[in-house]
């Protein structure tokens, strides 16, 4: 059964919904009112318009973007049921939050518990402000699935580290300021000669290939360091704990990759209103086709039914100290009902929803057929279906290989 709230504390929380509908209505630009946030775009960061920077500010300087974080390294330092009403005061306003990005999807809450109060004061508070990209180096050509094969060396030079190697689907690394990436330090142990570093991406050596995608996006790079020097401060965490560090900053990753975070927010609209501006419907305002009705009827239950799934598995890892294994399951699912409703939303659209460039489509038209195409990806970015399998079965199911 449900808590019921005091009633102090309902008082509490109906205050602080006034506070932010309040802020809400005195900052929000009318203008950006149902827009997307730029800085987590895809396709890259679009150029920042006065009312979008005006927004950013106003929402990092309360701390919002990053509800939860600590107040003292900028975040909002607000509790589960605050950082909800910012959440839903935001959304009934069709507001977005204009903080984002892998620096608060991954490497903030990784730095937050693994690195030092030096690196925390430096990097944590221009990822609450918005006001840095970050990029991920894991993958490697022969260092995919089995990313403990990576290769990328970093040799110690007394003050400093010299990094030299080649990272792949490096997202957004074309525009990124700093990459958080695993490297290796020690050759002879697979596992624990892994360290965790990170990289200012405008160090000489530093080069950045797009990758063209079938979608038409180039979100992904190549990325080659030759004789990168990295100074001896940024290393988070000790040498040898990269592997550990690495594979928690993939949990936060799977979680938001999947509903527990940014694709719940990518959804949009309900596909049955869509379907009704181009199907046809009843006197009753239902859609005629039944076939169709049902198909959508089915994926807004289970996507719903996932949704609170995933709410309430994030809340009780976090709970116990953070985001755990679920995290796999999050992935698994929430990626594969992902691209269910790209399909759906092309078969709703029917010859509307197969256009590539021309004005006789809309911009959201564009929009999903490319969406559709570059979400194929996301069951193999953040580690690959197959994978999560083996971690669901092995350290949520308990079941062990047998010879």
């Amino acid at each position: 059964m449900a808590t019921q709230l005091e009633p102090d504390a309902r008082a509490d929380e109906n205050a602080f919904r006034t506070e932010v509908q309040e802020f809400i209505a005195a900052n929000f630009p009318e203008e950006l009112k149902n827009r997307g946030n730029a800085l987590a775009g895809v396709e890259g960061p679009s150029k920042e318009t006065p009312a979008q920077k005006a927004w950013r500010e106003a929402v990092g300087e309360r701390g919002w973007g990053t509800p939860t974080w600590p107040k003292q390294y900028g975040g909002g330092g607000l509790n589960k049921a605050e950082a909800r009403i910012v959440e839903q005061e935001f959304a009934k306003a069709g507001a977005y939050n204009p903080i984002g990005g892998m620096g608060v999807m991954m490497f903030g809450p990784t730095l937050l518990e693994y690195g030092s109060e030096e690196q925390k004061q430096e990097h944590i508070p221009p990822i609450c402000r918005g006001e840095i990209r970050w990029c991920q180096g894991y993958s490697e050509p022969n260092a995919g699935s089995d990313l403990a094969n990576l290769q990328t060396f970093a040799e110690d030079k007394g003050d400093h580290y010299l990094v030299n190697g080649q990272k792949t689907w490096t997202s957004g690394g074309q525009w990124a300021d700093k990459c958080f990436a695993i490297v290796r330090t020690d050759k002879s142990d697979k596992h624990k000669g892994i360290s965790f570093m990170l990289i200012d991406m405008d160090t000489p050596g530093v080069e950045v290939r797009p990758i063209t995608m079938i979608s038409g996006m180039s979100p992904f790079c190549e990325t080659f360091f030759t004789d990168v020097k990295v100074p001896k401060e940024n290393l988070v965490g000790e040498e040898g704990q990269g592997w550990t560090i690495g594979k928690r900053l993939l949990q936060h990753e799977r979680t938001n990759l999947s509903g527990g975070g940014s694709m719940a927010r990518m959804m949009g609209a309900s596909l049955s209103n869509i379907a009704k501006k181009y199907c046809e419907t009843n006197e009753d305002g239902s859609l005629a086709d039944p076939i169709l009705r049902d198909k959508i009827a089915n994926f807004e239950i289970r996507w719903s039914s996932f949704l609170l799934t995933a709410r309430r598995a994030v809340d009780e890892s976090k709970a116990q100290g953070g985001v755990s294994e679920i995290s796999s399951v999050l992935k698994k699912v929430g990626t594969t009902l992902g691209q269910e409703r790209a399909e759906l939303l092309i078969e709703i659209r029917g010859l509307q929803g197969l256009g590539w460039e021309g004005d006789e489509f809309s911009d959201s038209e564009l929009e999903s057929v490319r969406g559709w195409l570059f979400g194929k990806a996301t069951t193999i970015y953040g580690g690959s279906t197959e994978i999560q399998n083996n971690i669901i079965a092995k350290r949520v199911l308990g079941m062990l290989d047998h010879q």
